[in-house]
């Protein structure tokens, strides 16, 4: 064995040649010493052999310290101890960062030691880089969730493929986009904030921690009467695809997504964002704009909040019947009822409309309906005709393009001519439905952007500041 190969392995190298060849040099000097020194002692010539014998000690040790530095110390020249070069391609970023494609994938493989190293050999071999990888740990096995960087050419159904082949099973995979790269922690850090500020941010941010998936909100009393949803424990209950959780004001919050099962990783995190909404009670932010309308009136519009009920009662009171049936779809006696539920940030967002004597003229509403969400009007009618209705409609619109709704819907009748006009000046394209008199107006919201804030403005006044 080589001492080249002993030091590989870790064992000490001894350079027992060396050694001997050192202790033989060593007893030849003596010799060599105790014969000159007996010449210089008892012989004629001896200055000059004490000279002669400096001058041949001194090339000697030269010749040493050369012969040192030049091979003493220096490994052999065909092994460095360094790794050869790779003659694989190594997984990573693509030479081409344009011809990539960004992946989230699911996977369940099995809770024993190399069973995520086989998965992850499987990707590289495929050039599929890891950008970041979630364990959520299960009664049997584990599900891995990756963020996966991989070459624009190589098609979802070949990364099933690998990771089958690997030992993964139920997978699932989509596209990703830039968003996804934020780092889970960040990711929910940032959802806890936008749910402390605001209580309508609930549905949205459960909506963005659980991806695709449908979210109601269920009150404990109907609008309409009638019985309440199920009871659900206080600690919530995970039924496969279907999470139900208690609501802060008494209620249900129903998760679905028939397309991949929940988590206990999820479910918890779920769970905790709900506990945080209960804890922190009803908020609202209050930010409010102060506009002047076209004849000189200023109104101001903020965000309504449970606590403008009274206000609220007292708007539908001044109302025609005609603008409350427009608005309400039924009775004008049950309009009073809907107002818990519309003011409520659970079901939506609300924004007031408020005159400078303090009385609400306007109400919009925001309504998330599972995938789908609502936007609906009331405008008090001495201050119709104004612009009202259209400045309350494209901030809702807004609202929905922020929140990430792919579109937005009205419920209302065709004779309802104002509703119509301000959902045609949005600018974005329109699909109309009418079954028995009613009329659904669907805004497709990934198509074009929203009409300009200036252009709106033009029609209903000038902007005069922001408190």
């Amino acid at each position: 064995m080589s001492d080249v190969t002993r030091a590989k392995r870790g064992r000490p190298v001894h350079h027992w040649r060396r050694d001997i060849v050192e202790l033989a040099a060593l007893f030849t000097a003596v010799a060599v010493a105790d014969a000159v020194a007996n010449l210089i002692g008892h012989g004629p010539d001896g200055p000059a052999l004490l000279l002669v014998s400096a001058g041949v000690l001194v090339g000697t040790a030269g010749f040493h310290t050369w012969w040192a530095r030049r091979h003493g110390h220096a490994p052999p020249t065909d092994d460095t101890g360094a790794r050869p070069p790779s003659t694989g391609q190594q997984a990573g970023p693509s030479e081409h960062p344009a011809e990539s494609a960004l992946w989230r994938m699911r996977t369940t493989v099995k809770d024993e030691p190399g069973s995520l190293a086989a998965l992850c050999t499987a990707l590289a071999e495929h050039r599929v880089d890891i950008l970041s990888l979630q364990t959520h740990p299960l009664a049997e096995g584990t599900v891995d969730e990756f963020l996966l960087r991989a070459p624009g050419a190589l098609a979802a159904a070949e990364i099933t493929r690998a990771v089958a082949v690997a030992g993964g099973s139920g997978t699932w995979i989509e596209r990703a986009d830039a968003h996804d790269l934020v780092d889970a922690p960040t990711r929910v850090l940032g959802l806890a904030t936008r749910t402390a500020l605001d209580a309508a941010e609930l549905p949205l941010a459960l909506r963005q921690l659980l991806g695709r998936c449908t979210i109601r909100s269920l009150p404990a009393t109907p609008v309409g009467g009638g019985l309440g949803p199920d009871a659900v424990p206080v600690e919530g209950a995970l039924e496969d695809t279907v999470m139900r959780l208690r609501a802060p004001e008494g209620g249900v919050i129903t998760v679905e997504r028939p397309y991949l099962p929940f988590t206990p990783t999820e479910f918890a995190r779920a769970r905790a964002l709900v506990e945080l909404d209960a804890r922190l009670g009803p908020r609202v932010p209050r930010s409010q704009d102060v506009l002047t309308l076209s004849e000189g009136s200023d109104i101001t519009v903020r965000r309504a909040a449970p606590g403008d009920l009274e206000a609220a009662k007292e708007m539908h009171e001044r109302c025609s019947a005609r603008t409350l049936r427009m608005r309400y779809h039924g009775p004008v006696g049950d309009a009073d009822r809907y107002l818990n539920h519309l003011l409520s940030p659970r079901f939506g967002r609300t924004l007031a409309v408020q005159t400078a004597s303090g009385r609400i003229v306007g109400l919009g509403h925001l309504l998330w309906d599972g995938d789908e969400t609502e936007v609906a009007l009331l405008v008090e009618d001495a201050w119709q005709r104004r612009g009202i209705g259209s400045e309350l409609l494209g901030r809702l619109v807004a609202m929905a393009v922020e929140t990430g709704c792919a579109s937005v819907y009205a419920v209302t009748q065709s004779s309802n001519t104002g509703m119509v006009a301000a959902m045609r000046g949005l600018g974005l394209p329109l699909d109309y439905q009418i079954e028995e008199g009613t009329l659904v107006i669907t805004a497709r919201l990934d198509a074009t952007p929203v009409g300009s804030r200036q252009a709106r403005e033009e029609f209903d006044g000038e902007r005069i500041g922001r408190e």
